[in-house]
Order: C-alpha cells, then structure tokens, then sequence
C-alpha cells in the first residue's frame, strides 16, 4: 500500500537526519535499571539535572533494584534532589520496585519477558507513568518496538505539516510507527563527533535490539537533536538545520510557489 504523505514525510526526516547526523547511541547508560531510573527522573527537567541525580545514586551505590528497595524514603529523596519535584519521583521509584517485586519477583528479565500491550498496560496504571515514561522504559529498557513521542516529536511534525502539535500522543505514536515500519536501515555510524543529541557509546545503547526497534530509538534520538538544537519553542534556527529544505515553506519556494 502507497504511503500517505505524513508518512512519506516522517521517512524523509529519518532519511536526513540519519544522513546528516549518523547513530545518536541513545539511551546513554550502563543497565537497564539505570534507564528506568533516568526515564523517571527526566520528567520536567533536563538531562544535566537528571545526570547529578544518578551519579550520586551511582556513589551512593544504589542505582539497582536492591539499591532502591532498601534505602529509606528520605535519603532517595536527597539523592535525587537535583532532577526537581524529588519527593514525587523518590516516591515513584519506590513504587516501581514494589511493583516489580509482587509482580515479577523482582525481575527485570520476566517483566520484559511480557507482550508489549500487556507490559505497556501494567506501567501506565503505575503512579507517575505517563505514555512518554512508559514507551521510554519499555523501548530504551527492553528494547521493545515502541516509538516515543515527547514535546520535540510534537514541536517538529507540526512545524512540517505533518499532524497539529496539539495532536494526541497515541496519534502522533501510531503514525509515526506505521511511517518507520517499511523496513528502513538503522542509523549507521558516521563518525566519533557528537552531532544532534548524541552521546558515546554506552552498554545500553549498544544493546542488541530488532531492526525495527533501532530505528525508532534512533529516529527519537534524532528528533531530539533537531529539538535541541534547531526547532526551539520560541527562536527556531532553521537555517542551520539539516531539516529546513523538508519545511513547507522551503518546498513551496522551491516549486515556485
């Protein structure tokens, strides 16, 4: 079946930015937990904020399951203070090792084990996991083909025309996973400089995962990249990204519009 235009579109993104930019090696970190962890502590806030937090967990040596089980509420609060809204996000770590222990026995291996749908569906009832939160454990984490939609994903398709940024999440989800799903390569690994969002090597993003979930770790990764860099809220710089001859208004002039 022919592709629909938005879905051309989304191809056409991962083709440029792959080209442009190479593998982003995302998520950046050395367990699964760890990325559990981080896709907890990274709402509302940024990522320096979030990379204090887990290394005085990392000090503290307790960025692990047992880690997180046995320490008092309080001190976990302390650690994480730096990721804001500490207190809410040491509570949901707690809960989240509860779950893991009634649910799962305390592992990481048979939680994973589960049908995507059916996992996806026992963390959203979770406290503190939105969609975002829970695509980001089960595609960084499990390596589950799950694409991840956050405000970058939103800001960027609607400035291309390819759904309103008001759009809801499941939407922009399902379209973008139909769009990657036609059996598109990997990012391939272009150099050593770090370009778009990326990041060095870690185990987790050199994890073994499908093609299919590869591409959508990658094609967030770079999606972040432009967000980062390029499609700001308020000031985009468009003349440097590799983006702007995809922008409807580039492509108007270009037809002599």
């Amino acid at each position: 079946m022919p592709q629909s235009v938005p879905e051309q579109q989304i191809v056409a993104i991962y083709s440029t930015l792959a080209d442009a930019w190479g593998r982003q090696h995302w998520w950046p970190a050395g367990s699964r937990f760890e990325v559990i962890v981080g896709a907890y502590l990274t709402q509302n806030t940024n990522w320096t904020n979030v990379e204090i937090a887990l290394r005085r967990l990392r000090s503290a040596g307790i960025l692990n399951i047992a880690g997180i089980r046995d320490i008092s509420l309080s001190k976990l609060e302390r650690l994480v203070r730096s990721s804001g809204y500490f207190r809410h996000k040491a509570q949901r770590l707690k809960i989240f090792v509860r779950f893991l222990d009634h649910t799962y026995g305390g592992s990481l291996n048979r939680m994973f084990a589960q049908p995507t749908a059916k996992l996806r569906e026992q963390l959203l009832a979770l406290n503190g996991i939105g969609p975002e939160t829970a695509d980001s454990i089960l595609l960084y984490a499990g390596q589950h083909p799950i694409f991840v939609v956050d405000a970058y994903t939103k800001r960027i398709a609607g400035r291309h025309g390819i759904l309103p940024e008001s759009g809801k999440y499941e939407e922009f989800r399902l379209l973008f996973e139909k769009a990657l799903s036609t059996g598109l390569k990997p990012v391939p690994h272009l150099s050593d400089l770090l370009q778009g969002a990326s990041h060095r090597p870690s185990r987790m993003s050199l994890a073994a995962r499908t093609p299919l979930a590869q591409v959508f770790n990658e094609m967030h990764g770079l999606l972040v990249g432009v967000g980062k860099n390029h499609c700001l809220k308020s000031k985009p710089r468009c003349d440097l990204c590799p983006l702007k001859p995809l922008l409807p208004a580039s492509q108007a002039q270009n037809r002599g519009l």
